[in-house]
């Protein structure tokens, strides 16, 4: 029981049962944890009806509603650390993430690295499909967070990764501020303060074929805004 990919969902019914089973199909055993807010569309039966298929490595958590992208995760996290996993993944459920990058976050951490962050914007990684104004926005909100916090991630606000439970175990997870696109850059920032080594992993990343994308204006704006407060954080709260 030592890998456990976490999926946040909200209306994902068109890739669900397909991530699923991509996952399973890969070497090296990966666990999954769905974290479904309420989708109307059924993506939660759908997980649910894989979960005869697949017993003992298929997981649901169903909330009431839209509750956010960081508490989605906080919830895996502590799910993950209670179950004794010790290599902890965030990725989508859309194919934006190519699940075959699982093994080469794997490998970062396993050869030393306590968070694998798999990015778009080290060498190596790329961004297809994207509208220019989506990859102005994403690339320009890397730099503007490396200026201010100073923190050496050139994809702050990735959200494919690996963890090392060690790390996880060390951050204050009731004391996570944000619940959107700055979810990802507070974790990334906490566990630099922290001291935790941090390896980028170049990846392609390629935009939704199916479904809605979960973007917002009021999500960029917190992310803009919360990288000011985050320089204020400690650790302890």
């Amino acid at each position: 029981m030592s890998k456990l990919v976490i999926i946040p969902t909200y209306n994902e019914r068109e890739n669900i049962e397909k991530i699923v089973r991509k996952i399973f199909s890969l070497p090296g055993a990966f666990h999954l944890l769905i974290v479904d807010d309420g989708s109307p569309d059924g993506t939660g039966a759908i997980v649910k009806g894989l979960m005869l298929e697949f017993p003992e490595k298929l997981f649901i958590k169903e909330r009431q509603g839209k509750l956010g992208l960081g508490t989605a995760y906080i919830l895996g996290f502590k799910w993950a650390l209670q179950n004794n996993y010790e290599f902890v993944f965030e990725m989508d459920a859309d194919f934006s993430h190519n699940p075959e990058d699982l093994i080469r976050l794997y490998d970062a951490c396993a050869a030393g690295a306590d968070l694998a962050v798999g990015s778009r914007y080290t060498k190596g990684g790329k961004v297809i499909n994207w509208p220019w104004d989506r990859i102005f926005i994403s690339k320009g909100g890397a730099f503007y967070t490396r200026i201010i916090t100073f923190m050496p991630v050139a994809d702050p606000t990735a959200g494919f990764v690996c963890y090392q439970s060690r790390v996880l175990k060390a951050i204050p997870l009731d004391k996570v501020h944000f619940i959107g696109y700055a979810f990802q850059i507070e974790m990334k920032y906490r566990t630099w303060k922290l001291g935790f080594k941090i390896k980028e992993v170049p990846i392609t990343f390629q935009d939704r074929l199916e479904g809605a994308s979960k973007m917002s204006k009021n999500i960029v704006k917190e992310a803009m805004l919360g990288v000011w407060k985050m320089k204020g954080f400690s650790n302890t709260h």
